[in-house]
């Protein structure tokens, strides 16, 4: 059985947490750096970015998380989770940290305050049915480097893209009883990303 972290500083991570228990997956919670020794994989959830980063640097834990994932730990991360994961992010607060590992560029409430969230049925590569995507304030993908894979679109914007080790999605796929986009993560782990977690 894999040993999942969840980030759980803020946000989402209750619904990341219930969604990999679906799946017969070992769930841990991540909040200081101890806790990710042995991991075979981590999900960073979705929530307020600039409150995470925060409280990423207050726990001591963000350098040696960024390490562990640049070092091949593979990384689910959704929304706020994904921007934490980009190399750029455009309306950033000065002060804000990301662990600069997916190349790409995205935009902080790119589709809007809350009250602009919405629901859309979308393709998802490896998925063989729509995957219906929840977007709540959620970023936007404006550019992706040459390495990155675009597994999803909507409107023609990259929603869901994959690099090396890691899963990224603008939207919240823990907050539909569908746990596929779950499962893609899973397969990561198990097709042999996980040579540098240390277990």
């Amino acid at each position: 059985m894999p040993v999942v972290g969840v980030l759980a500083l803020q946000g989402a991570f209750h619904a990341h947490a219930r969604a990999l228990k679906q799946l017969n997956v070992e769930v841990r919670e991540v909040r200081l750096p101890h806790d990710l020794e042995g991991l075979d994989g981590i999900v960073l959830p979705g929530g307020e970015s600039t409150t995470m980063s925060h409280l990423l640097i207050s726990s001591g834990i963000f350098e040696v998380l960024a390490q562990r994932i640049a070092d091949g730990l593979p990384t689910m991360g959704t929304c706020a989770g994904l921007i934490l994961l980009a190399e750029r992010v455009l309306d950033a607060r000065p002060d804000q940290v990301s662990c600069s590992v997916l190349d790409v560029t995205v935009r902080r409430n790119g589709y809007g305050r809350q009250i602009d969230s919405f629901e859309a049925d979308i393709a998802v590569k490896g998925l063989e049915t729509p995957f219906t995507a929840v977007f709540i304030r959620a970023p936007i993908i404006e550019d992706v480097g040459s390495d990155v894979e675009i597994l999803a679109v909507h409107n023609g914007v990259p929603i869901a893209v994959a690099s090396q080790n890691v899963l990224a999605a603008t939207f919240h796929p823990e907050l539909t009883s569908d746990v596929r986009f779950h499962e893609l993560f899973l397969n990561m782990i198990s097709s042999g990303s996980t040579a540098h977690s240390g277990r």
